[in-house]
């Protein structure tokens, strides 16, 4: 279902402040600085007593960071690997992951015994649970956690995780870890289970954002002030994330990605990607996703924009408006 081939790993990067910790040395390691992964780590540095070492494909990314806080670079996966027993890895997609983790310098070749590895990352749950047994025959404790909540969760430190691993310490150790994070850590079940969650969970956000975008135009277009439809929504039944936190139309609430030019937010091709997740998870269990197949194709034309496709998933408000006029 997965292609084998995988994304290679740019060369080690040179110059950079270099960790020097011991092979016995507790550390915390964090690999993805993306416009998630790179609160999320300000969040779990700030608040853990272990020295912490970041790495990612970005050179600038590692500069920022490392100029804001007191981290250190590594030069890659396996160098950091090799330097901490806790990782944390937050990646866009599963060829990312598989590179990050079995790539010629990736976190398998400086695994130390009983790593724990935790992957945050949305990808394919067979993907997924094809590393975490890699690790876990390395010698390693994988768990996988994706993600929800957003950037802007992961700014406030309120994001929610779902947990697929194999036993109930490695549970504990995990969320020792996570609830610097966020405030929701939920186990869901074996090594893949995270995974299985957060694509159903996202497959419903993408519904309910398209849902919430049409009852919003159609509101505005029956003359209805849009912050008041919205108030009125968001005391009513068809109170949703996508309402009352995220809602697509510009101004109506002002920390949403509608409101800052859809700048910010969840991007409409990464949403598309995880449709694709949910696309391949239900051929393979014959489930049938009648509105699930609308709305990737609605994502799916929003995304041969350049524009939509690197806004927040919201701007389908914006597709609506622009593409539906009189």
């Amino acid at each position: 279902m997965f292609a084998r081939t995988v994304t290679r790993l740019p060369k080690p990067i040179q110059g950079l402040r270099r960790a020097s910790y011991s092979t016995s040395t507790e550390a915390i390691g964090f690999i993805g600085l993306g416009q998630m992964g790179f609160h999320m780590a300000k969040h779990l540095q700030a608040k853990s007593t272990l020295p912490f070492v970041v790495y990612d494909a970005d050179p600038s990314a590692i500069a920022r960071f490392t100029t804001e806080t007191n981290a250190r670079a590594a030069t890659s996966p396996g160098d950091l690997a090799s330097q901490t027993s806790v990782i944390i890895t937050a990646l866009p997609e599963s060829s990312h992951v598989q590179a990050v983790y079995t790539g010629s310098t990736g976190i398998l070749s400086g695994l130390r015994k009983d790593t724990l590895c935790i992957d945050s990352s949305t990808i394919d749950p067979s993907v997924s649970i094809d590393v975490s047994q890699r690790v876990n025959s390395a010698g390693g404790r994988a768990v996988d956690a994706p993600i929800s909540g957003g950037i802007m969760g992961a700014q406030a430190a309120t994001l929610t995780f779902m947990v697929g691993c194999e036993t109930e310490h490695d549970f504990g150790r995990t969320k020792e870890h996570l609830e610097k994070m966020g405030k929701n850590v939920v186990r869901c079940g074996g090594l893949g289970a995270g995974q299985a969650a957060k694509i159903c969970n996202n497959l419903l956000l993408a519904i309910s954002m398209i849902g919430t975008a049409e009852a919003m135009n159609l509101g505005v277009r029956l003359g209805l002030d849009p912050a008041v439809l919205a108030s009125i929504v968001n005391t009513s039944s068809g109170r949703c994330w996508a309402s009352d936190t995220a809602n697509p139309v510009p101004g109506v609430i002002e920390s949403a990605p509608s409101t800052n030019k859809y700048r910010g937010g969840f991007k409409t091709r990464l949403m598309l990607k995880d449709l694709g997740l949910a696309s391949n998870a239900a051929k393979d269990t014959k489930t049938p996703l009648v509105l699930g197949a609308l709305a990737e194709n609605i994502y799916r034309l929003m995304a041969h924009n350049p524009e939509l496709a690197e806004q927040d998933f919201s701007s389908v408000y914006k597709w609506l408006t622009n593409n539906h006029k009189d």
